[in-house]
């Protein structure tokens, strides 16, 4: 299997961890996804990552690869408990709507002229970063050696915090700020997979 990525991308992150943690076996490429590469865009039309690519069988967006990922490790990543499967799911869905809005901030910072740059949005899109972040530092979950698709996702958006916003959503939020220390003792190559410069 091979996964077209890029190393910033914390979508990427979620998955190359969850991927490495059960023991699937993918070669990671990165891609530059302005450049529309043919890989890519062949095997996604939506031309984004991660895709992954086994065989004749394309796997996209990030979410669903992370369910496909779980039903080839033999249900390895997600609770086998219906609420335990559904708390995990909700705090995934929860951390990827709030790189989301990071996301959102940086394109609107990124490809626009500085003159049109709409800063209502980007304060509408940290409003609703500081309130998850604030929800999720009083909510952290049970963190153990039984991780699941919840953690990497929470993994991934912290990993992206401390890239591309660090100093800017730390304080008041120490359980939050200390979480990676705790996850990375359980998962030890986090550095190595965390969202990080190109």
């Amino acid at each position: 299997m091979k996964l077209l990525y890029s190393p910033p991308s914390p979508y990427s992150a979620k998955v190359r961890m969850a991927a490495h943690y059960v023991g699937i076996d993918t070669r990671s490429e990165s891609v530059d996804t302005t450049a529309d590469p043919a890989e890519l865009v062949s095997n996604n039309p939506l031309g984004k990552i991660p895709t992954l690519i086994n065989g004749e069988t394309a796997v996209y967006d990030s979410r669903a690869i992370m369910q496909f990922i779980d039903r080839e490790s033999g249900k390895k990543l997600y609770p086998r408990n219906a609420q335990k499967r559904t708390e995990a799911e909700v705090l995934e869905a929860l951390c990827d709507g709030v790189t989301d809005c990071l996301l959102a901030i940086m394109y609107e910072r990124r490809f626009r002229p500085e003159e049109k740059v709409h800063q209502p949005w980007i304060d509408r899109q940290w409003s609703k970063v500081e309130r998850s972040l604030d929800h999720l530092n009083e909510s952290l979950p049970r963190t153990t050696k039984k991780l699941h698709g919840g953690h990497f996702a929470l993994a991934a958006l912290l990993g992206y915090l401390s890239l591309r916003f660090e100093g800017k959503w730390e304080r008041g939020r120490p359980k939050l700020k200390n979480w990676p220390a705790k996850f990375a003792r359980f998962f030890p190559e986090y550095d190595q997979f965390k969202p990080n410069a190109p």
